[in-house]
Order: structure tokens, then sequence, then C-alpha cells
């Protein structure tokens, strides 16, 4: 709605707050960079005092005392425009949008830091691989992912995160693409410098990089099925759907990095009951766009609040959610699927609106985890929580999660990888033969780290001048400790297992 609901109504410029609560909300803006702080009032079990607990108490605050209307902030990032509750948010968005009122969003981390996100553009929808058809395409990759676990059934996030992008690629771009690394890198510089001077000659080299998959696509992939069905649209071929791939390919990818990870965790906890309730949730409680900023570049009216070019419109999901009563839902449990929940607000997307690529996106990210399912059980290692406790924020960077095979039985927490180094994931309250075992793998691991390190030193190419024989000494020091730790922690194994 873009004008006043009536002729007798003028619009208004919205409030503004007080100087106290600019200061109190500036200041838990300022905090977000500080996590520790939350540990003491987590400790107390007084949850209003961390970080989340006082925004989230201003923001009622002021929905009371301005009737729920948006209200003007000024904090040490800009002064912000900031609806108070999902529905406004949404509404104010949409208005804005539809009055072509808005310039391209930018995200915003939680120490204040401006970021680039992927330019957003609508993606048909007979474009997206149907979900019948999605569901064998991730088995590949999800296979070469599980069989790269440590011998402690772990995953590491450079395995993890380098097997989810190869499979987005295959999704998105096509099997010509997946061994493409370098198309992954050339779209996180262009998504990073999105809104800057460099982006057009950083979108230019994706542009050229998307090139050879554009001219010949793979029928199965989101590329093939837009250039097919692009015929009847007033732009169609390879030079109009390129930014649909571009984007399409961003959103899948950090959804499959991501929020696949995070949903995992949460089957592990028990905190969602099924692939998509799973997904749902962590893009309802951790949506990659945690913040994001609008900036308005023409006037416009939202019901009866005038907004003015120059404001800056602030959305942040998780600090609205929770007022308006959903900070715990039964969704979980429920079977609500993350395709159809992610309208709207796209947590994954910039858009003011509703984004068919972040709905493929979940999608993708449903199909990945119930992959994963089918054949292993998630156990969660770090950080710690349950069900009942969750996390305000979850990097998945800082997760570890462990894939239990589903032939292990419950009790004994053996994981069988079929690798050499197979052995009980480790876990408190597991006997001492198991951590031997464990013990063992880490020994293995580190003596063939001091292997190779003693052989990348004995390369001749650190003979040419003085720094190379001085890093080849480095390298032969590196060695020597590596070595040593594995015999004292193949020592350790030996006293545990005997």
């Amino acid at each position: 709605m873009t004008t006043a609901d009536s002729p007798a109504t003028a619009a208004r410029r919205p409030a503004t707050a007080w100087p106290l609560e600019n200061a109190v909300f500036s200041a838990a803006m300022v905090a977000q960079r500080l996590p520790w702080v939350d540990a003491p009032a987590r400790a107390l079990g007084l949850d209003m005092l961390t970080r989340d607990g006082v925004t989230r108490g201003l923001l009622a605050f002021l929905r009371r005392t301005r009737s729920g209307r948006p209200v003007r902030l000024r904090t040490p990032f800009g002064p912000f425009l900031l609806p108070l509750a999902a529905a406004d948010a949404a509404g104010l968005l949409a208005a804005a949008d539809e009055a072509g009122a808005l310039a391209p969003a930018v995200g915003l981390t939680a120490g204040g830091q401006r970021y680039g996100l992927s330019p957003h553009v609508p993606l048909p929808s007979d474009a997206a691989v149907p979900a019948a058809e999605l569901g064998a395409l991730p088995a590949e990759d999800v296979d070469r992912v599980i069989a790269a676990r440590r011998g402690d059934g772990t995953l590491e996030w450079a395995d993890w995160e380098r097997g989810m992008l190869r499979l987005s690629r295959r999704v998105v771009v096509g099997a010509a693409a997946v061994e493409d690394t370098l198309l992954g890198e050339v779209l996180a510089g262009a998504t990073a410098a999105a809104g800057s001077r460099s982006y057009e000659g950083r979108a230019e080299a994706l542009r050229r990089r998307l090139a050879p998959y554009l001219a010949d696509p793979d029928p199965a992939s989101v590329t093939g099925r837009l250039l097919a069905h692009g015929s009847g649209r007033e732009e169609s071929g390879p030079d109009a759907a390129g930014p649909a791939v571009a984007h399409a390919l961003a959103l899948v990818s950090r959804a499959a990095a991501e929020t696949v990870l995070q949903a995992l965790a949460l089957l592990a906890v028990g905190a969602a009951a099924t692939p998509e309730t799973a997904v749902a949730e962590a893009l309802r409680r951790w949506p990659p766009v945690a913040a994001a900023v609008y900036p308005v570049r023409a006037d416009f009216v939202w019901q009866d609040l005038a907004v003015e070019a120059g404001t800056e419109i602030l959305r942040v999901p998780g600090w609205l959610r929770g007022l308006d009563g959903e900070d715990r839902t039964d969704r979980a449990q429920a079977g609500t699927s993350a395709a159809a929940d992610s309208s709207g607000m796209p947590p994954l997307c910039g858009a003011p609106t509703g984004c068919a690529a972040t709905r493929f996106a979940a999608l993708v990210a449903e199909h990945v985890v119930r992959a994963v399912t089918e054949t292993v059980r998630p156990l969660l290692i770090a950080p710690q929580f349950t069900a009942d406790r969750l996390p305000d924020t979850l990097d998945a960077k800082t997760l570890v999660v462990a894939l239990e095979d589903l032939t292990a039985g419950p009790a004994d927490g053996r994981v069988t990888v079929t690798l050499p180094t197979a052995v009980p994931v480790s876990a408190f309250g597991y006997a001492p033969a198991a951590y031997g075992a464990l013990a063992h793998a880490s020994a293995d691991r580190l003596e063939r780290h001091a292997e190779s390190l003693a052989a990348c030193a004995g390369n001749s190419g650190w003979n040419t001048d003085e720094e190379g024989e001085r890093f080849r000494v480095v390298l032969l020091d590196h060695a020597e400790r590596c070595a040593t730790a594995a015999d004292g922690v193949r020592r350790a194994a030996k006293r545990l297992t005997d």
C-alpha cells in the first residue's frame, strides 16, 4: 500500500527514539561483537541480560511507547528506520519496492560492517529443478563428503564446504562445472564487491566464467531448464540468464554449506523431527542474511507513514523473533517445509519481498539433509546446546558434527567409515578402549603429517636462496614436533587399550 488509507489522513514522519533509547540500543548493537558478554547472564539463567535479551527488551518497550510503529534510531553504525514487527517490516519494504524507491540492499555484520549481497534476480518458477528430479542430484557429492570424515567421524569444515560447493555447482550450473572451483571464487568476489566501484569488473569476470556453461547448458541443471524454457520470455538467452544463474548459485551454495550443517545439528539435539523442519528452523533462527540495510532513494508513503529519500531501513529478523510470539514454535514438529516458509522476507537474499531462488535453495538444503540422514546419524560435538536452549547465533564454521553410521548400535558409538582409521566417535561416557582407538587414529594422522612436511622440506626448490633454506629448517622442525607428538599419542593409546 503506497498511499494513505484515507484522503483525510495526512502522512507523517516516523517517530524518533529518545536519546536514552538511542544510547541503550547503540550499546546493544556494539555488544553484538562481544559474544563473551552473554556467558555470565546465561550462567545465572538471566537471558534478559544477554545481548539479544537486552535488544528485544528495548524493542518491546519501543513497541509499547510508539504503538508498534517503525521508529528512527541513531546508532554508531548510522541512523536507521527500524520496523518493530515482522509484518510491518514486510509491508514497509513491499511498499517501497512497489514504488521503486529502494536501492540494492547491503548486509550488516554484528560488528557494524557492511558487505555486499548477491544482487537479487528473479528466478522463473519453471527454471527450478523439480523436487522429484532433485533428489538424485546430491547423492554422489553427499557420499564423497561422508567418505571424507575424519577418523573420529567428525567433519572438517574445509572438506564439508568444498563438497557442498561442488554439489551446488552440479545442481545450478551443471555436471561440467562440478570441478570448476574458480567459478566459486569468482562468484564470491563479485558478491562481496556488490555495490562498490569494483563490482562491474568482477561481474564481467563472472560472466566470462559462466559463458561456456550457458553456451552448452546441462539440461538437468537450473541453467539448462532456464535456457530451455526461456524462449517465451521477452528477455532470454545466455546473456539474460547469466545474472539469474549467478544469484541462484550464490544462494544454493550458502544454504548447502551453512544451513544444512545447522539443520543437522538441530536434528542431532532433537530440536527438529524431519529434514524439512530442520532446514526451516535453521533458516528462521539463524538466517544467513541476519541483518540488511535498505537505502531509500525516493520518497514514498506506507499506510500513514511518510518515508523520505536518504532514509535507511534496517531489517533484523532475529531481533523481532519472540516479539510476535515466534520464539518458541511447534513448527519443528509440525512438518513445515523450508521451501514454503521462506517467502516474504527471504533469509538468504536481500530482496525486499519474496525470492524464488531462496525457496529453491531451501529445497536443495532439504534434499541434502535427507540424503545425509538416510546414510548416517548426526551427533553434535561442539558447541553443546539442547533442544530447549538453542543459541541465538550459530556460525556454521564453528560447528563440529560427527556422522555415525546407521549400522552401528546406538550404545557402542562406533563409526564404520570403511577406512583403515575407522574408530569410535569421541563422546562422554565411552569406554577407555574407544578413546584408545581414537588416539591411535590421531597418531596415524600426525605421523602422516610429519612425513608430508619432511617430504616438502626435501624439495629442491628451497635451495635457491637463504630464505628458502630458512623455510626448509622451519618445515623440518614442524615435522619433528609432529613425529614426537605422534609417538606420545601412540603410547597413550596403547595404555588406554591394554
